[in-house]
């Protein structure tokens, strides 16, 4: 998988169980998600979170994105801080 453009390392992809069955469900590429995560599309979230996520690009920190993909359905994508991991999961299963 290439990611165009990255602000930051991805490290080891991972998807809960939930969200792989849901994107599924939707039709939705778990790509299309890290595509948008990776460039700073990250989804609906409040100001307040998107300028936290742009201070976690340099700085060092968590990164959280938020997808709505049907009525009331939402995937999170979240890096760790030290970018060792990213992980696709419901919300509910966090």
């Amino acid at each position: 998988m290439i990611l165009q453009n990255p602000l930051f390392q991805l490290g080891e992809v991972v998807a809960t169980a939930g969200a792989v069955e849901t994107m599924q469900q939707h039709n939705v590429l778990p790509q299309t998600l890290l595509q948008r995560h990776i460039t700073g599309d990250w989804g609906v979230l409040c100001k307040e979170d998107a300028k936290s996520n742009a201070d976690a690009v340099k700085n060092g920190e968590r990164i959280l994105s938020n997808y709505p993909i049907a009525d009331n359905v939402r995937i999170w994508v979240i890096t760790e801080w030290d970018r060792s991991v990213t992980t696709l999961l419901l919300p509910s299963e966090y």
